[in-house]
């Protein structure tokens, strides 16, 4: 068996294939379905400081090679996931790892406090996606001096690896990420939904009740491949890749494409066994390739080869 092994920060993991919160709920749910050890790591669904009910109904739709979501980080909040899901994930073999979500620095921070003292909980990935109330409902990760803001005042509070995941709904997602490596991010995590819409024609109305909503799937994966190959190339960081990968194959291409480690969301939703098959072909195509280690892959695509 090849070399599967992979660093972000101070954690090692004992392969690239993570699942992307908000589609592997609490990893224990999947626990019948696949040996969760054999996964690199899971990140669990987004925690806010205090409960969410999420947005109304309809907040889900169908779409061509994808899917569009608008659930509204509904979760029952940090203190709920403390006392509640900690307990049941922290003896399990793998790196849990927590997306922490808010609508203010001040949540973030408070919310990121609160998982710093979790001995088993090893990282966060702060999601910088959220409505920035204080602004008007600019999203934090849409702007480089919110962006910055938010990270410095996480970075203060928390010890562990800081991952930090990125909007694809900005003109430039790789100066983000500059900024965000500047203000102390381990890892940048990219790419979040797209925004997008889907209507009812016979209706004559929006099929969500936001209107619009989080577009993701294999539709999404060549905007977020170059994303991701543009970001690598910007940042000395770890970039986590993330956007339609659905099988070994595009797992491989991000990675070749600069990312350390991807996610694997929406196909969660397919098959819930996908990461571990993933896990599976990456380390048979290394093998084909005759190459020891996937790090050696690692952005090794190259325009004149």
């Amino acid at each position: 068996m090849a070399n599967l092994k992979v660093n972000i920060g101070s954690m090692e993991f004992r392969n690239p294939v993570l699942t992307a919160s908000g589609t592997f709920g609490y990893g224990i749910e999947f626990e019948d379905f696949v040996d969760l050890s054999r996964i690199g790591g899971i990140f669990v669904k987004g925690t806010t400081l205090h409960p969410r009910e999420g947005n109304d109904y309809p907040r889900m739709a169908e779409t061509a090679s994808g899917m569009l979501n608008a659930v509204g980080l509904q979760n029952k909040g940090v203190d709920y996931f403390i006392s509640n899901i900690y307990p049941l994930i922290r003896n399990i073999d793998t790196h849990f790892m927590v997306n922490v979500s808010g609508s203010t620095i001040e949540e973030y921070v408070a919310g990121a406090e609160k998982i710093n003292a979790l001995e088993k909980i090893p990282a966060i990935e702060l999601n910088i996606s959220c409505p920035n109330v204080k602004e008007g409902g600019m999203a934090f990760g849409t702007n480089c001096a919110s962006a910055a803001q938010v990270v410095k005042a996480v970075r203060k509070v928390y010890r562990k690896v800081l991952i930090v995941k990125l909007s694809p709904n900005v003109t430039d997602i790789a100066k983000i990420a500059k900024v965000v490596e500047t203000e102390g991010a381990d890892a940048v995590s990219l790419i979040n939904t797209l925004m997008g819409m889907a209507i009812d024609a016979e209706k004559m109305k929006p099929v969500l009740s936001t209107i619009t909503g989080g577009l993701s799937g294999p539709c999404i994966k060549p905007v977020a491949l170059q994303m991701v190959y543009r970001t690598s190339k910007a940042v000395k960081i770890p970039v986590i890749g993330i956007g339609g990968i659905s099988n070994w194959k595009d797992a491989v291409e991000f990675i070749l494409a600069g990312a350390t480690a991807i996610q694997i969301g929406t196909a969660n939703f397919i098959d819930p066994a996908v990461s571990i098959k993933t896990v599976e072909g990456i380390n048979d195509y290394l093998n084909r390739h005759g190459v020891t280690s996937v790090r050696e892959i690692i952005g090794y695509v190259h325009p004149s080869l």
